[in-house]
């Protein structure tokens, strides 16, 4: 189950509503009720999509709690247990994601023919492995005490709004939130305004993207034309297929009074690589930085041993995204661009604000391109023909050019801050500002009615973090 789907949005969603404000919050037990609905809509929610891989989910949950419990009680041999606790909770993520992998290449290096495994990925393990391992180490950090109610424990894990796409939630940010929360009408409002936007990016721009991305795959001659209207889409697909989705996370856990991070912040106006990386999928970045990066020193360390800090952590992060070459070499991409960032300080300080932001674009454009690709070869290809001058343009290219040229615009500006500061100067300082506010929830019908009309359609709906 996804949340860009008529399931969720009229079978899941309305009964779990309906239920949740029934039950009164202002009495002790009334969180703990509330809790306990979340945490059985959840595991429905996960077993509709999964149903065989809800028990792995939930063996790793039981495994943190013991090992968590263990780790907060006891002053001796307490790194042990860390390291048995942290090796449990990955084994699961390493074998169903990458134990193919890691079998290919065995076979093709050494010659050998064992026996290649094609599992199902079990939905959303990397986002809730990642839970569990900082979870762990903030308890033996002595950041946060263990968790003793398990139940607790499990809906923060598989808390629905958050467990197949992220953003990846600490268990330190959200502790508090689990015992002691409230709702209000404006954390309702605010959540069901952003959960509708959300929903909009997702259909409306990135799955309409996404088919023109496909045309390109498919076309038979992909001109220079068609590639750079390619390169740009899928920049555009990508960001707003998982911010639309991180939004619509978002959205709901302050609908059901969880305030999670933000997870995306207009990356494509940055200056540079490392301000791209503060500002893109936010939550698996300063993850890798607190419970990988400055563990192994940061860059507090020698020059040689900070650039192999640096490719460990981008080599992993490129890992984390998938079990192929394509995905180790965009994390290794990254690691050569901000590795130059630092070393070219002094000169790209100088350079002004434009040049920066149109060379930083590009070299995340690129990075997307070899994302995509399915094998290196296929990225070489498509590199090449961004610059294939004797091939500029045909019929086809104009064609779809002329059918998606409005979608373009509109998915360009719409990953820059200028709509949020045009809405915001409406709802608040235009002289129709209070007409405006008032016509809020019209708008957000308006989109809920559209959305659902191409739902219903059948159209293109992929979700490409799925995957992850």
């Amino acid at each position: 189950m996804v949340f860009s789907g008529i399931p969720f949005l009229y079978f899941f969603l309305p009964p779990l509503l309906g239920l949740y404000f029934l039950i009164p919050g202002k009495f002790s037990w009334g969180i703990r009720v509330k809790n306990l609905l979340l945490l059985v809509f959840s595991l429905v929610f996960y077993a509709a999509g999964e149903p065989k891989y809800i028990w792995l989910m939930l063996g790793s949950i039981l495994a943190a709690y013991v090992f968590a419990l263990l780790i907060d009680r006891v002053s001796k041999g307490r790194g042990i247990l860390l390291a048995v606790s942290i090796g449990i909770s990955l084994i699961p993520l390493l074998f169903y994601k990458y134990a193919g992998f890691f079998t290919e290449n065995i076979n093709a290096i050494f010659g050998t023919s064992i026996p290649v495994l094609r599992l199902s990925l079990p939905i959303g393990i990397s986002f809730y492995t990642f839970q569990l391992v900082s979870y762990l180490a903030d308890v033996y950090r002595r950041r946060v005490p263990a968790q003793k109610n398990p139940l607790s424990l499990a809906l923060y894990v598989s808390f629905f709004p958050q467990l197949i796409a992220g953003p990846i939630v600490r268990y330190s940010d959200i502790n508090e939130m689990l015992d002691h929360r409230t709702h209000s009408f404006e954390d309702f409002s605010a959540g069901a305004w952003r959960f509708t936007m959300g929903l909009a990016k997702k259909i409306l721009l990135a799955n309409t993207l996404g088919e023109l991305c496909d045309l390109y795959r498919n076309s038979a001659d992909q001109t220079m034309l068609f590639t750079w209207i390619y390169a740009i889409a899928i920049c555009c697909q990508i960001y707003f297929d998982f911010s639309g989705y991180s939004d619509m996370a978002i959205g709901l856990g302050r609908i059901f009074g969880f305030h999670f991070i933000e997870n995306f912040n207009y990356p494509y106006m940055s200056k540079g690589p490392a301000e791209f990386w503060r500002r893109w999928h936010i939550s698996l970045g300063s993850w890798f930085r607190d419970y990988v990066y400055i563990p192994m020193g940061g860059n507090r360390v020698s020059l040689s041993r900070w650039m192999f800090n640096i490719l460990t952590v981008w080599f992993l992060t490129g890992f984390w995204h998938g079990a192929g070459w394509t995905f180790i070499g965009w994390g290794l991409y990254f690691a050569v661009f901000l590795v130059a960032e630092k070393f070219a300080k002094p000169v790209i300080d100088k350079t002004p604000d434009a040049v920066r932001r149109v060379v930083t674009l590009f070299i995340v454009m690129i990075s997307f391109i070899l994302f995509d690709a399915a094998n290196i070869t296929e990225f070489a290809r498509n590199v090449g023909n961004l610059f294939n001058f004797g091939n500029l343009v045909n019929a086809e290219t104009l064609y779809y050019l002329r059918s998606y040229a409005v979608l373009l615009v509109l998915a360009v500006i719409g990953c820059t801050d200028f709509p949020k500061r045009g809405a915001k100067w409406l709802a608040e300082k235009s002289p129709a500002a209070a007409v405006i506010q008032a016509a809020v929830p019209a708008v957000m019908t308006v989109l809920l009615l559209v959305c659902t009309a191409y739902l219903v359609d059948g159209s293109f709906n992929p979700f490409l973090y799925f995957r992850f």
